[in-house]
C-alpha cells in the first residue's frame, strides 16, 4: 500500500496479512532531500528515540531509505489536535521526547544552523546568474531575509527557552493516534535534534489553526 501524505519521501507498507498485522514500512528518500536533511543524524536520532520507547522498531537502513515497524492508528487532522483528550496525549508524548537527556553534554540548538543552511540554498537559487521568473514579486530580497534571520537569532536566543531533544516537525500527519492503546506516536525524524523547547510547542500549536 502506497501512502500519499508524505511531502518529501515515498512510503510503502508491505504485508501479507489483510489486517496489516504483519506490516512493515519502507521509506524511500525523495530526490535532492539530502540538501535539506542530514540522513546520518536522522538515523542516529531514530535509534535514540527507539531506545527510549518513542519510536518504532528500525529493521534496516539502506542507501536511500529505511525499513521500520508499522504503527497502527490514524494520522491526526486539525479537528483531532483541538480535542482535549488527544492534545493531552500529544503533550505527554512531547514531554517524553523532551526529557531524553544529552548524555552529559550541553546541547546547542540546531535552529540557527538549519536556517543558515536553508538561506545558503536560497542564495544559490537567487544568485544573479540564475533567472527564476516563477518567483512571486513579493518574495523578500536575500538581504531582507539575512537581516531578518540576524534579528531573530539575536532576539530569540535571549529568551531562555530550555534546549531539549525536539521533534521539530510536529505537523498533524506526523502524529499517529492509536485508539486501542490510547497513545499517540510521533513519526518521521528528519528534522529531530536539540532545539529550543518553545519551538516544538509553537510549531505544533500552529496546527490548531487548521
Amino acid at each position: 500500500q502506497l501512502f500519499t501524505d508524505g511531502i518529501t519521501n515515498k512510503l510503502v507498507a508491505c504485508y501479507t496479512d489483510e489486517g496489516m498485522g504483519d506490516a512493515l514500512l519502507v521509506r524511500v528518500y525523495g530526490r535532492k532531500t539530502e540538501l535539506l536533511v542530514d540522513r546520518e543524524t536522522e538515523l542516529r536520532n531514530f535509534q535514540v528515540l527507539r531506545a527510549h520507547g518513542c519510536a518504532p522498531d528500525l529493521y534496516c537502513a539502506f542507501q536511500n531509505g529505511l525499513c521500520y515497524q508499522f504503527l497502527p492508528g490514524i494520522a491526526l487532522g486539525p479537528d483531532h489536535v483541538r480535542d482535549p483528550h488527544i492534545f493531552r496525549l500529544v503533550a505527554r508524548e512531547m514531554a517524553r521526547v523532551h526529557a531524553i537527556h544529552a548524555n552529559g553534554s550541553l546541547p546547542r540548538p540546531i535552529l540557527w544552523q538549519k536556517l543558515h543552511k536553508y538561506l545558503s540554498l536560497v542564495r544559490t537559487e537567487l544568485s544573479p546568474k540564475v533567472s527564476n521568473p516563477s518567483l512571486p514579486q513579493d518574495v523578500p530580497s536575500l538581504e531582507a531575509l539575512e537581516q531578518e534571520l540576524a534579528w531573530m537569532e539575536e532576539t530569540l536566543s535571549e529568551l531562555g527557552s530550555p534546549v531539549v531533544l525536539c521533534h521539530n516537525d510536529l505537523l498533524c500527519k506526523n502524529i499517529i493516534y492509536d485508539r486501542t492503546r490510547e497513545r499517540v506516536h510521533f513519526i518521521d525524524y528528519e528534522y529531530t535534534g536539540y532545539n529550543y523547547q518553545a519551538f516544538d510547542i509553537g510549531n505544533h500549536f500552529n496546527e490548531f489553526a487548521g
